[in-house]
């Protein structure tokens, strides 16, 4: 039992001292009796100034990272360091009346998610512009003079072509920065929790098209790790096609389950189907289906595309069963972690 303590208490020192992150620990007093290098590093202090102080003396110019140090409960807040620099900081509390914080340096990663906004909001604007002119002049033509049935169907065309591209300029942005393996964030996710905010956030949709939803999820479900608003895209990717494509008043029905080694999500719909020729293709970028009910609807033909890439890059899957003129039932899979 000792050599077990003792092997137990090196690796901890261990990790204490090499680990990027940075942690800080106070005691039952609210002072600081731990800190690791790469919290010192990060924080532009050294032990001397900060051990067995309280935090309110050690960081009075740094209100998030007190608030982390004395708050009671889980905690979590950007913190800024040293050098301009950026982390993100989880609190918790300790058996012994203590907390322990963790700060991960997130710069880099904030500026590659800023310039990801800066360059969608550049397309979208560069885009959108005559985008929306086409549709305009479309609309403008039928105002001089009769047309004709060929005439008419060109027209509606260019508008619903013009309509496809508005749509899919933010999905095409989402889809080459993922391919392009952009870094993704690696935390413990709760894909019940993700369930919910996707549904949420698509409920209006919902009642508009007067679809009901129907969710059977386990409890607890198995925890995996990963990206939560990369998985969450996907999530509302295929919920969105779940409810566009389904006939009025019927259901969409979400299914969770999994065990310690894989989880398991299947999003099932009661609409227009896909047929059997087109299963291998509905994955593929901008592909959308010669059925004219699929064509009337709008979308760019990205967005399952988009949900298999973020699924395989969380070492996962995405597939599809579907009946023509029944509904389609997609289903992923991710690999679970054991708490």
């Amino acid at each position: 039992m000792p050599d077990r303590i003792t092997t137990r208490s090196r690796i901890y020192d261990f990790l204490f001292l090499t680990t990027d992150n940075g942690v800080i620990i106070t005691d039952s007093d609210q002072e600081i009796q731990q800190l690791n290098p790469a919290a010192a590093a990060m924080l532009g202090v050294t032990l001397d100034e900060v051990l067995g102080r309280p935090p309110q003396e050690c960081f009075a110019r740094n209100p998030a990272l007190i608030h982390l140090l004395t708050r009671p409960g889980e905690q979590r807040q950007d913190v800024r360091l040293a050098r301009k620099r950026l982390a993100q900081g989880i609190g918790s509390d300790l058996p012994n009346g203590g907390r322990i914080v963790l700060l991960q340096d997130v710069t880099e990663r904030r500026e590659v998610e800023n310039r990801r906004e800066m360059l969608a909001k550049a397309i979208a604007h560069d885009l959108r512009n005559p985008i929306s002119a086409i549709t305009g002049f479309a609309d403008l033509v039928s105002r001089f003079g009769a047309l004709n049935d060929q005439q008419r169907k060109y027209l509606q065309r260019a508008r619903q072509t013009s309509a496809k591209l508005h749509d899919m300029i933010v999905s095409l942005v989402d889809l080459a920065w993922i391919e392009a393996g952009m870094p993704l964030r690696h935390v413990p996710v709760r894909l019940d929790e993700l369930i919910d905010q996707t549904l949420d956030g698509l409920a209006q949709m919902a009642q508009k098209a007067r679809i009901g939803i129907a969710t059977s999820v386990q409890k607890p479900l198995p925890t995996v790790m990963g990206d939560p608003e990369r998985l969450q895209l996907a999530m509302h990717h295929l919920l969105h096609n779940a409810i566009l494509y389904s006939y009025e008043e019927h259901n969409v029905a979400i299914h969770a389950w999994g065990d310690e080694r894989e989880l398991y999500c299947s999003v099932a719909d009661q609409g227009i189907g896909i047929a059997e020729n087109e299963l291998d293709l509905v994955f593929d970028r901008m592909y959308r289906s010669r059925d004219e009910r699929v064509l009337a609807l709008p979308g760019g033909g990205l967005g399952l595309t988009v949900a298999r890439t973020v699924i395989k890059r969380h070492g996962g899957d995405l597939w599809v069963s579907s009946t023509a003129d029944e509904g389609s039932t997609f289903t992923f899979v991710l690999p679970a972690v054991r708490r």
